[in-house]
């Protein structure tokens, strides 16, 4: 459990808790963090923490664009 405001926060994964929960290497997450979060020309913060909400997302960018039954946004920038 992490402390955010001095509040428990039970939802809340480092990078390195991230990718391990992912099955994928930090570098990986940071490919894809890169790819489809920090792809406006903004800056990826050091020492990120991720949701939940964020690994389900995540994951399906690591399936890649194989699963056709889910209709991706087109890339910004």
């Amino acid at each position: 459990m992490k402390l955010v405001n001095n509040q428990p926060q039970l939802d809340c994964f480092s990078e390195t808790e991230a990718a391990s929960m992912l099955g994928i290497s930090v570098d990986r997450l940071h490919r894809l963090l890169d790819e489809y979060i920090f792809n406006d020309g903004s800056i990826r913060p050091p020492d990120l923490t991720l949701r939940s909400a964020d690994l389900v997302l995540l994951k399906f960018w690591d399936r890649g664009p194989d699963d056709m039954k889910v209709l991706r946004m087109p890339k910004r920038g």
